[in-house]
């Protein structure tokens, strides 16, 4: 037990020191395994979809057999225990809509007849947002839609308690994760862009796409009447000692689903705010840049240093490091698809680019672009974290 909390407390200090943009030990490894851990530990995806026991406990299977600093409690976040007690519409889960061993898919809204949130009730989300989706969104996004009846009322009431039981076993799994297995979670705290809300899960991109110019200032107090909730579901989830960082994940505002001129009118200025508040109270906001951010960078640059740790997905690692390796932490850029396709020696020979071009003064956290699933080789992911582990000794 002394051994495991050495362990830890390494591991910690070394993710920590990374994120703040200094130069640990050693390149800290977090690889953000969701899918593939299934694949690993002998599941399909449908089971660790359908059962979160399992999930948790695949991700502990991997930490224990792969020398990694940090990992996500389970980054297989739509558990169907939870969705189905809801009796949410909009995601296909593998076993139910989907084969067994594909990844669940989100159904978003292809016109405005099936937006869950209608052109014209703007007014209603920024008069009270907490009505709005309580009274109007909800009903719609549930198949049991008949608000008041039985099966209704049924939802409601199991899909809290499934809400309850999923998130506090994440509690369970870090401690776990700290006695049995030395590794750190990685992270705590759900945070999203409001931008992104109404992309995902209000309009539909398709819809919100076309309400920037037919009413773009709709958008913009959508916007920030969103921001003081995505702020508060930030820090209520949050660790509270301040150590792991609060991730947002962003999806809309890369290229190509957004110019760079409709980033800044609609998309950065609500998300800048959440983030300059949760550094003025002492978080840091893992960026998670899904996609390619490159042309927003002037803007990323605006914010505080090391109040960010900056995800690369799709884009140019060497170019991001030039651009703001000097403010915060950057972490990712091993393509996915070369931990599908490639070859153990060129996941190494990758690494080893990366390492030797962004990581020679430390601010940098070794993982994948994007969240690690089910189509990559394990020897591959093997490879990347003992090449690192080898390698990126300081």
């Amino acid at each position: 037990m002394e051994d495991m909390e050495k362990l830890y407390n390494e591991r910690l200090e070394r993710y920590v020191t990374a994120m703040k943009n200094g130069k640990p030990d050693k390149i800290p490894i977090r690889p953000f395994v969701a899918e593939f851990v299934a694949k690993y530990a002998g599941y399909t995806c449908q089971e660790v979809t359908h059962d979160a026991d399992i999930a948790f406990s695949a991700v502990r299977k991997f930490a224990k057999d792969f020398d990694v600093d940090a990992v996500v409690g389970n980054m297989v976040y739509v558990w169907t225990g939870m969705t189905e007690a809801n009796s949410t519409r909009y995601y296909k889960v593998p076993g139910i809509d989907l084969e067994p061993d594909e990844a669940f898919q989100y159904i978003e809204p292809q016109n405005e007849e099936d937006a869950y949130m209608k052109a014209d009730e703007y007014d209603q989300l920024i008069d009270d947002p907490t009505g709005f989706l309580a009274n109007v969104w909800l009903p719609r996004i549930m198949k049991d839609t008949e608000k008041g009846t039985y099966r209704s009322n049924l939802a409601w009431l199991k899909g809290g308690i499934a809400m309850m039981k999923y998130f506090q076993g994440f509690g369970v799994q870090g401690e776990l994760l700290k006695k049995e297995c030395g590794t750190v979670s990685a992270i705590a705290g759900a945070l999203k862009a409001p931008c992104d809300i109404l992309a995902d899960k209000l309009r539909g991109y398709r819809q919100l796409s076309a309400d920037f110019y037919r009413r773009p200032e709709k958008v913009i107090a959508a916007c920030e009447a969103l921001r003081p909730h995505m702020m508060y579901n930030a820090y209520a989830t949050a660790d509270p000692t301040k150590t792991v960082p609060i991730t947002v994940w962003l999806h809309r505002g890369c290229a190509p689903f957004m110019s760079y001129q409709a980033y800044e009118k609609f998309y950065w200025p609500s998300l800048k705010q959440i983030i300059l508040d949760l550094n003025d109270m002492g978080w840091q906001v893992l960026f998670y840049a899904e996609g390619d951010w490159d042309k927003n960078l002037k803007y990323t640059a605006e914010l505080p240093p090391k109040s960010i740790i900056y995800h690369v997905d799709r884009g140019d690692i060497f170019e991001v490091h030039k651009a703001v390796g000097d403010k915060f932490c950057l972490s990712g850029g091993i393509p996915n698809d070369l931990l599908t396709y490639g070859t153990p020696d060129d996941v190494r020979a990758f690494c080893k680019k990366i390492i030797d071009g962004v990581a020679k003064d430390g601010g940098y956290i070794m993982d994948a672009g994007a969240i690690i699933q089910q189509d990559a080789k394990i020897e591959n992911v093997k490879a990347m974290i003992e090449f690192t582990r080898e390698y990126g000794v300081y």
